[in-house]
């Protein structure tokens, strides 16, 4: 072969190779980790992916990785401060050790439901103060919402306020939630997500706190067919971004990656409005059983719940005063 030719080919290798390639690599790579799949933790990702890597032009690429495969979501926490997780969503509680405040979303009776949970923290007096809460330790906020109410279920069916009398139930990470268990009987077991579903089948734990959802995707009607709906906590999920990875970028992204954040917010809360409409009827075709507590139980379990906010937070001075605001905002709506 001649060396015209040969230079011929070279350089139609090079085009063909060129073309194969992205018209442009992206400056930024942004992990965005949960510890859920298929649910509204997921969606909030999934639509923030799109929203930014077309608000910046491709310029930041954001890689998904539900089911904790990040790691357990203390590690994910550790990573956001490390710089090593560069976003990262979860119920609020479980920041709780980096600020306690976060954990007063889990307060027992605080909201009515899941959707006056989310019109409480898209409060315009109170979601960007919400939001900016976790930047002094590192994780500013993205976006916050409702995404449902905390339910129960165990291996033994919690069918009676009573029922829950001596069982191990896994909760998230809060004190409140460890006094909220404490009034009615049981032991709460902190556990990241990852390790529920080993934990109920070795009998570690009889039961799980989590939100409809949680049930359904990971299937744990194959240890527990009946969940028990008392709607006394809403889940609040909170979405950050490492302050390590904020600081790297130019201004220009730095907003972008911000103001990303609190439009899927909306977005979401909008799309888990009807995600969650379906979630029970999908449990039920999985075999499971919906179960709500009867009125007299309801209301003594109001009763015994009502003041664990007050009498959890009273020697912490900054998580009484979020306590007080966060209820003036919900008085509103």
């Amino acid at each position: 072969m001649t060396r015209p030719v040969r230079l011929a080919s070279a350089l139609a290798a090079f085009a063909l190779f060129s073309l194969a390639l992205p018209a442009s690599a992206a400056e930024f790579t942004m992990k965005f980790g949960t510890a859920t799949f298929n649910d509204t933790q997921h969606q909030y990702i999934k639509f923030y992916k799109e929203a930014l890597e077309k608000a910046s032009n491709g310029r930041i690429e954001v890689g998904i990785y539900p089911r904790s495969e990040l790691g357990p979501i203390p590690r994910m926490i550790d990573g956001l401060q490390l710089g090593t997780v560069e976003a990262f969503i979860a119920p609020s509680d479980f920041y709780v050790g980096v600020d306690p405040r976060f954990g007063v979303y889990s307060t027992p009776m605080l909201f009515k439901d899941k959707d006056h949970a989310t019109r409480t923290v898209f409060d315009p007096s109170f979601n960007e103060f919400a939001l900016t809460m976790g930047e002094p330790k590192g994780i500013p906020g993205l976006g916050i919402l409702g995404t449902g109410s905390s339910n129960y279920a165990a291996k033994n069916a919690i069918m009676r306020l009573s029922d829950f009398n001596g069982k191990k139930l896994r909760v998230n990470a809060t004190a409140m939630e460890r006094e909220k268990m404490r009034r009615l009987g049981a032991t709460a077991v902190p556990l990241p997500l990852n390790e529920v579903m080993p934990s109920l089948q070795r009998g570690v734990i009889d039961g799980t706190m989590s939100g409809t959802a949680i049930f359904v995707a990971f299937k744990m009607n194959d240890v527990a067919k009946t969940i028990t709906v008392t709607n006394d906590t809403m889940l609040v999920s909170l979405a950050v971004v490492s302050k390590v990875f904020l600081d790297k970028l130019p201004p220009d992204l730095r907003k972008i990656v911000l103001d990303t954040g609190r439009a899927t917010q909306v977005k979401t809360s909008e799309w888990e409005k009807e995600f969650s409409r379906g979630l029970d009827k999908t449990w039920v075709g999985m075999g499971g059983v919906m179960h709500t507590l009867p009125d007299e139980d309801l209301k003594k379990m109001a009763e015994l719940l009502a003041s664990v906010g007050d009498d959890v937070s009273k020697d912490q001075p900054a998580v009484s005063e979020m306590l007080k605001r966060v209820r003036a905002v919900a008085a509103k709506h």
